[in-house]
């Protein structure tokens, strides 16, 4: 087996941690006590090739496939998990499935915007009822001559208060469909702003479709099968956000080893004391496991070989693992964790969420255990 990455993702990594280093990191802390979207940030991103990547060439991407954006996702996130997420959504959530089941027409029409970062994407599938049970969905969407009317709420979207196209999943009398709606339309509405525990720079709010028009061939996929759409696109939000996972946890870990290398106690610094010492192998060791998981995912995908349990497995393991990093972290940091003036107390509040979205671990337990129970 190679580990090694290609020389061409070698270098979009190198670039991804360039720029989180010099453009996200020092704004990172500002954005996220200000609740501030990360526009500059994006648009910057977009300009190297991020917003696109997983949009071939032909149509204004980078074509940098999963593996090449679980990459750039994590070393984004190492800078701020909510530029982090923002382009894990844009990217494996709206321009990864509008590659595999739009139509040329819709391609032609959102992926060059979508590409160059002129459009933001977002992603609508949770309701107040339907969040592990995606089936149980109440929008509903009724035919209007040529054209569809969707009504209804959907809540938890990821940069729903700044996306310009959301794909939208609604039950249509032949069953749940996926729908591609501008935020421009009539109808759509932006309700309650959620005030969040982390991500704070990564707006979550309900979006509101009152009787909003969508013409019949922005239908993404086929009508009634909008549950095809979705589940398979969540396979590749999963690694998306296993990457966001390995960037926290790395952020984690270069925290810890530079305090643990500079605060004294008894006359030698903590890096001295196994009992830091161990945190940090320990980190350490999980991460590099996380890591080979995510890589082995992605990299099934891109092949199109199936991953539905690995993408669960390593969504489970990296956000657990991101977790206990956080956690560790702040141990190390004593006391001056609990503050602002170190990094690692928003590394712990960002971290929270990756073992909810995309899909609970209590989820990805049963996802994996349905495969490899045929159930």
């Amino acid at each position: 087996m190679d580990f090694d990455l290609t020389e061409e993702l070698e270098l979009v990594r190198q670039t991804a941690r360039g720029f989180a280093e010099a453009e996200v990191a020092p704004t990172a802390a500002a954005r996220d006590k200000e609740h501030r979207f990360p526009s500059d940030e994006f648009r910057k991103a977009a300009e190297l090739g991020f917003a696109g990547s997983m949009v071939d060439e032909d149509h204004g991407g980078s074509a940098l496939g999963t593996l090449g954006t679980a990459l750039v996702t994590e070393e984004i996130s190492r800078a701020c998990a909510s530029l982090g997420v923002t382009l894990s959504v844009h990217n494996g959530l709206v321009c990864g499935p509008l590659m595999v089941f739009g139509s040329d027409a819709q391609k032609q029409a959102y992926l060059p915007k979508l590409a160059t970062g002129e459009w933001l994407g977002g992603y609508a599938l949770s309701e107040a009822n339907a969040g592990s049970d995606a089936a149980a969905l109440r929008c509903k969407a009724e035919k209007a001559g040529s054209d569809w009317v969707l009504e209804g709420a959907k809540l938890w979207i990821t940069s729903g208060s700044e996306a310009d196209l959301i794909v939208v999943f609604a039950l249509a009398p032949e069953g749940v469909t996926a729908f591609l709606v501008e935020t421009a339309s009539e109808g759509f509405s932006v309700g309650k702003v959620e005030t969040k525990l982390g991500i704070r720079s990564s707006p979550t709010v309900e979006i509101v479709l009152d009787r909003v028009k969508v013409p019949g061939d922005r239908v993404l996929g086929e009508v009634g099968k909008g549950l095809h759409v979705a589940f398979g696109t969540l396979d590749g939000g999963r690694i998306g956000i296993a990457a966001q996972s390995l960037g926290i946890a790395q952020a984690c870990l270069d925290a810890s080893v530079s305090y643990a290398g500079e605060r004294e106690q008894f006359g030698r610094t903590i890096g001295h004391y196994q009992a830091i010492q161990w945190k940090i192998a320990q980190m350490s060791a999980e991460l590099d496991a996380a890591r080979v998981l995510t890589h082995k995912a992605a990299w099934l995908r891109d092949r199109k070989r199936p991953h539905t349990r690995e993408a669960a497995s390593a969504k489970l393991l990296a956000s657990q693992l991101c977790n206990r990093a956080a956690d560790e972290a702040v141990q190390i940091h004593g006391g001056a964790g609990y503050t602002t003036e170190f990094p690692v107390e928003r590394y712990f509040r960002d971290a929270r969420i990756t073992e909810i979205y995309e899909g609970t671990s209590e989820i990805q337990r049963i996802v994996i255990a349905r495969q490899l129970l045929g159930r």
